[in-house]
């Protein structure tokens, strides 16, 4: 049979919570960091490939 255990309460249980939301919180802004450097360079790309090989159409009818 396996034991279920919870936190202590009080300056314990808060201590341990702050704790863990600082480390989620570092660990969430370290990954936006990644993705927005990512996402930024792949725009760039995006965006040289697009004016390099395309042009805008004309008008509407034009193929």
């Amino acid at each position: 049979m396996s034991k279920e255990y919870k936190l202590k309460g009080g300056k314990i249980e808060e201590k341990v919570v702050n704790t863990y939301k600082s480390i989620e919180n570092a660990v969430v802004d370290a990954y936006q960091s990644v993705e927005d450097a990512v996402v930024g360079t792949y725009q760039k790309i995006e965006d040289i490939f697009v004016d390099t090989f395309l042009e805008e159409k004309k008008d509407a009818t034009e193929e």
